[in-house]
């Protein structure tokens, strides 16, 4: 974990280099199910809150909003384009190479950009198009999302640009042990999406019977709550913070949206690690049982 200049760790300092170069802020803010009439305020409220790290995707059919809200904070003098670092992800139905530059460029017209600081593949097909958008300075940096170890090392042993991110769920019942050091070996930096196990997640999310429902009622994560005199969410957002893992809470709420930066004045010790890592049930939110028999469906593979 490092900081940007003086000073304490905060959202807006707090922040991890990836093997390009580039600094990734370590607590990004994620828009992902987020309503298109209510994901501006959202993206409002966080970047007033410091957050600099805004994860979103073409597939959330919000990418306009979440580009007049950065436009709106932009004008009023918050926050300046390189103050930001602007997320979002190519989808499965444009990994065609002659698609990839269109489908980028639509993005950076729907957020009113001139680039993004990183853009990833969605899921685990194509990539030597992605690393053209790097050479004409529509990219700053290039990754990928949910690919497991052994699409990973096949993408390493081809590709030009290496990955400079991979996005996948991590949480303590979804720990991924093995990509994790996978990733850390290769320098590819770690993003955590759903990282308090999706809570709010609709019914089509909800994996039957073995679905544990709710990582935040979970009573090791409350035990140690209390004894940090912190919130379950808050303990969730350290678990990946601290291992210098970065993680894209998402909320509409404000005081959340808030209260979820209060991460950086205090540390978990190594037996709380322990003891959330020691929570791990291989439990995954996101299946896409939708594409489950695609040849390059990720998590066969974990």
């Amino acid at each position: 974990m490092e900081r940007s200049g003086r000073g304490e760790m905060n959202v807006s300092t707090a922040r991890r280099q990836l093997n390009d170069g580039s600094w990734m802020p370590l607590l990004g803010f994620g828009t992902w199910k987020s309503e298109p009439e209510m994901v501006g305020d959202a993206v409002s409220a966080a970047i007033d809150a410091g957050y600099r790290h805004i994860d979103g995707a073409y597939s959330y059919m919000n990418e306009a909003e979440v580009g007049a809200a950065v436009k709106r904070k932009i004008s009023e003098g918050v926050v300046t384009r390189e103050d930001l670092f602007i997320v979002s992800k190519l989808w499965c139905t444009f990994h065609a190479p002659e698609d990839v530059k269109p489908s980028v460029m639509e993005t950076l017209h729907n957020l009113q950009l001139t680039y993004l600081n990183l853009y990833l593949i969605h899921f685990p097909v194509g990539f030597q198009a992605m690393e053209a958008l790097v050479d004409e300075g529509f990219v700053k940096s290039i990754g990928v999302s949910n690919f497991n170890i052994s699409q990973l090392q096949r993408l390493l042993s081809k590709a030009r640009i290496f990955p400079a991110v991979n996005q996948v769920e991590l949480h303590p019942y979804l720990t991924q042990t093995e990509l994790v050091e996978f990733c850390m070996s290769r320098n590819i930096a770690l993003t955590a999406f759903s990282p308090l196990g999706s809570p709010g997640r609709s019914l089509v999310f909800l994996n039957e019977s073995a679905d544990p429902k709710d990582l935040l009622k979970d009573p090791v994560v409350k035990m140690i709550a209390e004894k940090h005199s912190k919130s379950p969410a808050q303990i969730l957002l350290r678990f990946h913070i601290q291992r210098n893992i970065a993680t894209i809470p998402k909320s509409i709420s404000p005081e959340r949206i808030c209260k979820n930066t209060e991460v950086f004045d205090f540390e978990l010790t190594e037996g709380d690690l322990h003891l959330l890592l020691g929570l791990n049930r291989n439990w995954r939110v996101c299946q896409m049982k939708i594409v489950q028999d695609h040849r390059f469906y990720p998590f066969t593979d974990s």
